[in-house]
């Protein structure tokens, strides 16, 4: 009984350390990705295709943020708001750690052989872009972007699992959700103005200040949604589409209520519950609008 509790307390923790229920941000986005190659070729995708993908994407998006955490280590014993994560309080060894990145690339590249021979040349590739984000933060204010990138080619990742090939129109889908993760990461690192001044840390809230940062982000919410309008009429979607644009625009506008320069409280409900929603919502509405009118 004790080493079962052990072992589940080991799985905790791992699962802590990279956030897995933050999955849900860019999986349905991926999913989306999935269903409209899979529109555009006439063909629904089988379970066996949807399922490799998930497991895809859960091992880059494991390997990422558990690189992002031993890169990031230093800082986060440094910052009061990171200081309870488990390296650094040493619930976990950095050694630990590798060996925990070994194994979910080691998934993701497995996971690409079993669905097309493009996915798999491609893995490495995506691996590389996922773990230079963690260095980003150190020499540019806007790591902010290459974060989003680093989800934003989730969609296009997907086509190419489903079609073994790439459409432009998907690179559509990758710059809405590279703007909606960029966005809601400015916001997000509103909460480290001061701590990054003090590590000589990089950001758009330290370059430019609290109040701008937050326009800068609406700005990159407003651009998302009109990508998304543009992308629905590329693919002459139906009327859940367009629904499923109306309800992310309403959520991402009550996200930004959520969010005042002199007034971050609402942070965590802003950031975690809010874009949570969206993801789920947009996978919704958009996965109804792949067969509403199917070809």
């Amino acid at each position: 009984m004790a080493n079962k509790n052990v072992t589940k307390n080991r799985i905790r923790i791992v699962l802590e350390m990279i956030k897995f229920e933050h999955s849900v941000f860019a999986l349905p986005f991926a999913l989306v990705g999935a269903l409209l190659a899979a529109r555009a070729g006439g063909a629904l995708p089988t379970w066996g295709e949807l399922l490799w993908i998930v497991l895809a994407m859960v091992g880059a998006r494991s390997a990422a943020m558990t690189v992002n955490r031993i890169v990031d280590l230093e800082f986060d014993r440094r910052n009061p708001r990171t200081a309870n994560r488990a390296l650094p309080k040493g619930e976990l060894s950095v050694g630990f750690a590798a060996v925990f990145t070994v194994i979910a690339s080691s998934v993701l590249v497995f996971a690409a052989w079993q669905l097309n021979p493009l996915a798999l040349k491609l893995s490495p590739v995506a691996l590389t872009v996922l773990f230079f984000y963690s260095f980003t933060k150190r020499f540019t204010a806007w790591s902010h972007f290459v974060l989003g990138f680093s989800l934003g080619i989730s969609p296009a990742a997907a086509w190419i699992a489903i079609r073994g090939s790439l459409d432009a129109r998907v690179l559509i889908l990758c710059a809405a959700v590279t703007l909606w993760v960029g966005g809601f990461d400015v916001l997000y690192a509103c909460q480290d103005v001061e701590f990054d001044k003090a590590a000589g840390l990089h950001s758009i809230p330290k370059k430019f200040g609290v109040a701008r940062a937050l326009l800068i982000a609406r700005g990159m919410h407003l651009i998302m949604v009109a990508l998304l309008v543009w992308l629905a009429l590329s693919f002459q979607l139906a009327w859940p589409a367009w629904a499923g644009i109306a309800v992310v625009a309403a959520l991402l506008a009550y996200e930004h209520s959520l969010v005042h320069p002199h007034d971050l409280s609402k942070m965590n409900a802003a950031f975690f519950t809010v874009n949570g929603y969206i993801s789920l919502l947009f996978l919704l509405f958009w996965g109804a609008a792949t067969f509403v009118g199917r070809p």
